[in-house]
């Protein structure tokens, strides 16, 4: 029984287990643990040194990447595509969804009239993320030139039954936005998508396919993502089991653990990290200087995910260039 809903396992001939991302490994473990050998089979698209360890159960893991898509991942999810194009209304479908989704169950969009490659995938997303385009508008583009993003994949489950469990990365838990949201309805549109590549002068950019894909989308030459609505969400369940929100808490509750005076200022923080860093250690110096917010010792937390705008030729993430901007604001400006 999850979330209110019970699956009676007696009622299924076949169990397959799909998905991947940041948590895939672990997840996908947790179940083979509760489910063992009623696991049919399985694939999971996992960081590429969480593959080098095979789980229990009847599992396959490919070794994605992250943020750069690579032929592993795409390999998966083809596997993916044909494991869930055999399940029937006999066949439970249990889908683990984390973070990092997006780029680890890439699967680039083909038909008669498109074929796009990894390649232009690639070149798409790191001409979004150099432009500093927020996750929700790189998500857009991600699920318009994929095979299986944007409720694709809940399309080709069919008449199966779908249990989808749902580990979230994003700023106010948008269940369309996790991973690109391959199980859950897309609002965003060809002609929305089209508008963000405007947007960021980058149409004339982006790989011709890519091009040619979303420009013949806006004007209804190719079928667009599923909507709110469709029949692909009848039999299928999204459940949140962890979130940004969640992990503040926890968080909170250590740190008193620890002896601190926690203050959780917000789950949903967004914005250019090495900005947001100037704002931490606005925040850090009031604390140190007069106790203001907390009384010390205190333990100030905040999630959220910032953007990157990239200006040169750094390695690293979001966190690490906020935790640098910080450092270098406290050690510019201190007290």
């Amino acid at each position: 029984t999850v979330a209110g809903r019970t699956y009676n396992l007696r009622d299924y001939t076949r169990i397959f287990v799909v998905g991947g991302g940041k948590a895939g490994r672990r997840t996908g473990s947790a179940l083979v643990d509760i489910l063992g050998n009623r696991i049919t089979a399985g694939v999971l698209n996992v960081y590429q040194e969480q593959a080098r360890e095979p789980i229990s159960g009847n599992i396959e893991l490919f070794a994605a990447n992250h943020p750069t898509p690579n032929e592993a991942g795409v390999a998966g999810a083809r596997r993916m595509v044909d494991l869930l194009r055999s399940a029937d209304p006999n066949t439970l479908v249990i889908a683990l969804i984390s973070g990092g989704g997006s780029a680890l169950l890439t699967l680039p969009y083909q038909d008669s009239d498109h074929q796009l490659t990894l390649e232009d995938i690639r070149e798409t997303t790191r001409l979004l993320l150099e432009c500093g385009a927020p996750i929700q508008e790189i998500n857009c583009i991600r699920k318009h030139t994929s095979g299986i993003s944007g409720g694709r994949f809940a399309a080709l489950i069919g008449q199966a039954a779908c249990l989808t469990l749902i580990l979230s990365d994003v700023v106010g838990d948008r269940l369309e936005s996790i991973a690109s949201g391959l199980t859950a309805p897309d609002p965003m549109s060809f002609a929305d998508a089209l508008a963000i590549l405007e947007k960021f002068d980058i149409l004339g950019r982006v790989p011709e396919p890519v091009r040619r894909l979303v420009q013949a989308g806006a004007a209804g030459h190719v079928k667009d993502t599923p909507k709110p609505g469709d029949p692909s969400f009848e039999r299928l369940q999204n459940v949140l089991i962890g979130s940004n929100a969640q992990a503040l808490e926890a968080a909170r509750l250590r740190a008193v653990e620890l002896g601190y005076r926690p203050v959780s200022l917000t789950s949903q923080m967004v914005g250019e990290s090495r900005e947001v860093a100037k704002a931490l250690a606005a925040i850090a110096k009031d604390v140190v200087r007069a106790d203001l917010l907390a009384a010390k010792p205190a333990c100030i937390l905040v999630g959220g995910e910032t953007t990157v705008t990239i200006r040169g030729k750094g390695k690293g993430g979001r966190n690490q260039e906020m935790a640098l901007a910080f450092l270098q604001e406290m050690e510019e400006n201190p007290e």
